[in-house]
């Protein structure tokens, strides 16, 4: 009777500090189910969007990951590494490169431009520790001045341009730059697409049969292999013995290549942490003064993680561009921090623990209460405009309560940890 009531008791427990953890998280499923009723948009409209957002954002989500483990924070001058990604695309257009070619050759050009300035952003961050999330922020606005001059002075002026670029009668880039003339548009997406449904078959079956393996490899606990095992024979289930959910999904295409991108990411994020590198990532994270103290050159390990960071952004932002199609020179930069900050915690990551699978959670919860809230706010107010402004300020609310979470629970653990050695 007694370990019953203790089993209940832990499951309890488990519940609410599962609740506690992840409160944003269930908030946003909340809200999406509702603006999806509310929105009255059929569930195959709303799924190709969705699909096409995961498409431009998943990667620069991802991007987020590194400097969170080393505990930095969220690192909202990624939208820094935008920048570096938009100066590569208008010299490809500059150049009139072609397809993946133009492609490759701006993130050529970003790799060195966004790693210069990692390492300026991660250095002045090391004399900002403890900031790092609201200098980060900073920084991106200080930055977007600087590119503004750039591109409307310096570019054009300075250093020529062809007129594909620049603006008729005056110097400086044109604002909005065309990327399917030059076949730029959709260049990654193109290389391999798939129908949704073929595309998450072939998935299931790898990871059904890659858990078989890991199981009998004893690699893998029985729980999980449990849940892999369930989770790839439901999925394809709905998809072939469900005819709404087919319809659904059907005459959606998936770009194969771009998500071998992301997974590649993920995998890199997944390696790294278990290598050298990435152990003093996770130790730098944990404690600044013991990893110190164990003789790791913590200033130098926290330049390393933004500076990947920066890096993975812009190559994210050229992702993102090439399947909008058209690059927005002077504001296609100024939201990229906001929305992956806000997609990353709103699947449930903190400001020193992130994971890939919060990441994809989140961007997903993200973006579609992004596609249903323009006509939820319709339905509610009679104006779409509400729907635009709500998903506004709920991106910023959820920074603003994951700060201050974050600032709680830190006092908390300080205040417990004083009581103890009282």
């Amino acid at each position: 009777m007694a370990d019953q009531l203790g089993r209940k008791r832990q499951v309890k427990d488990a519940v609410r500090e599962n609740l506690r953890e992840y409160i944003v998280t269930y908030v946003f499923l909340v809200l999406s189910i509702l603006f999806v009723i509310l929105s009255g948009r059929t569930l195959q409209d709303i799924f190709s969007q969705l699909m096409g957002r995961l498409t431009r954002n998943l990667f620069i989500v991802l991007a987020l990951i590194i400097p969170i483990i080393a505990g930095m924070g969220i690192n909202f001058a990624i939208t820094i590494g935008a920048m570096a990604a938009q100066v590569g695309l208008m010299l490809a257009i500059n150049w009139e490169l072609q397809g993946v070619t133009g492609l490759l050759a701006a993130a050529g050009i970003t790799l060195p431009l966004a790693a210069f300035f990692g390492f300026l952003i991660g250095s002045l961050l090391n004399k900002m520790k403890g900031q790092e999330t609201i200098g980060s922020l900073i920084l991106g606005y200080f930055a977007n001045g600087a590119y503004q001059l750039l591109f409307l002075f310096i570019f054009g002026k300075v250093i020529p341009l062809s007129t594909s670029v620049t603006i008729v009668g005056a110097s400086g880039v044109a604002n909005t730059l065309n990327l399917m003339g030059g076949g730029l548009y959709m260049a990654l997406d193109k290389v391999w697409q798939v129908p949704f449904d073929t595309s998450l078959y072939v998935v299931s079956g790898i990871i059904f049969a890659a858990a078989v393996a890991l199981y009998l490899l004893k690699k893998m606990s029985r729980k999980r292999f449990i849940i892999l095992l369930a989770v790839s024979i439901i999925f394809s289930g709905l998809v072939a013995f469900v005819p709404a959910v087919g319809a659904m999904v059907r005459t959606t295409t998936v770009p194969v290549f771009v998500f071998l991108l992301v997974g590649l990411l993920c995998l890199f994020n997944v390696i790294i942490m278990r290598t050298r590198l990435g152990q003093k990532f996770r130790a730098v994270g944990q404690s600044r003064t013991v990893a110190n103290a164990a003789g790791i050159n913590v200033n130098r390990v926290r330049v390393i993680a933004i500076m990947f960071s920066t890096v993975l952004a812009g190559w994210g932002q050229i992702i993102f561009i090439q399947n909008l199609g058209t690059l927005q020179t002077y504001s296609a930069h100024e939201m990229v921090g906001l929305y992956a900050g806000a997609s990353i915690l709103v699947g449930g990551a903190s400001l020193n623990r992130a994971t890939n699978t919060q990441a994809i959670v989140g961007t997903l919860l993200f973006h579609l209460l992004f596609v249903v809230s323009q006509d939820a706010g319709k339905t509610l107010f009679g104006n779409p405009n509400v729907g635009e402004f709500f998903r506004v300020f709920v991106a910023y609310g959820v920074i603003a309560v994951a700060l201050v979470m974050h600032t709680w629970r830190a006092n908390m653990a300080r205040s417990k940890k004083s009581t103890l050695q009282a």
